[in-house]
């Protein structure tokens, strides 16, 4: 469900004993972490506070947090924004997803079932970048490709490296957008069902490989041109028309 405010952000259904400040920060987060919040876009506290039909003490309490994970930063005008992204932290980043998510991955492995097997499929059904471009709505692939890794990684009882992996999502959020409109050229081979054929045999050296690859392939060609247009063109979008010499 989405608020009425010009600032789009998603209301997400407040949760039962969930203070406004969890809301807020759930809500926030989800929106960076799925490409709603672009690089350059600035936010002010009171904007987001009306869009979330809260008041501005819990949206400053959420922004603290997650100025702390690096997703968004406060500027000394009370406005937030997508912190700088360069070309190297970019790619550091990207390495940190590979790094992470392999490693959780093997060590879900023995823990996928059947049943679970069966969600994946059902998971990469709903993936189909090629209407999601043609509409300019990235977000649905966005959320059901998140929830496609979750759901291996969270197979292991005893995993760990989730709220990490999610760390760098959250970082790398912004940019997916830009990364899934340029896809068509990189992402030749769906990556997903090499990982469930992988994890249907057991096969540790191949689902490594699956994973890396889905990573790689997915975002790693995003450039240090095109993480500079993605800045300019949201700052250019806020700025007022120039009014005409009469």
């Amino acid at each position: 469900m989405k608020s009425n405010s010009c600032l789009d952000l998603p209301l997400l259904p407040r949760l039962e004993k969930e203070t406004a400040s969890q809301f807020v920060y759930r809500c926030l987060r989800h929106a960076v972490m799925i490409g709603r919040v672009s690089p350059g876009r600035a936010l002010t506290i009171r904007e987001i506070a009306e869009a979330l039909n809260v008041s501005m003490m819990p949206v400053r309490e959420a922004l603290r947090l997650l100025a702390a994970e690096r997703a968004l930063e406060m500027r000394d005008n009370r406005r937030v924004q997508v912190p700088n992204m360069t070309a190297i932290r970019f790619r550091e980043l990207c390495e940190l997803r590979v790094v992470l998510e392999t490693h959780a991955a093997l060590g879900a492995m023995s823990y996928v079932t059947a049943e679970r097997l069966a969600t994946l499929a059902g998971l990469d059904r709903r993936i189909d970048i090629d209407e999601a471009n043609a509409r300019g709505d990235f977000e649905q692939a966005i959320v059901v490709n998140q929830e496609f890794h979750r759901t291996i990684y969270t197979a292991n009882p005893y995993q760990e490296s989730l709220p990490l992996i999610e760390s760098v999502w959250l970082q790398l959020g912004p940019f997916l957008r830009l990364a899934l409109a340029k896809l068509g050229g990189f992402y030749q081979i769906d990556r997903h069902v090499e990982a469930m054929e992988a994890l249907r045999r057991r096969d540790p050296i191949a689902l490594r490989v699956a994973i890396e690859a889905d990573i790689r392939d997915g975002i790693m060609h995003v450039g240090t041109a095109d993480l500079l247009n993605a800045y300019t063109q949201a700052i250019d979008a806020e700025r007022p028309p120039r009014r005409r010499a009469i």
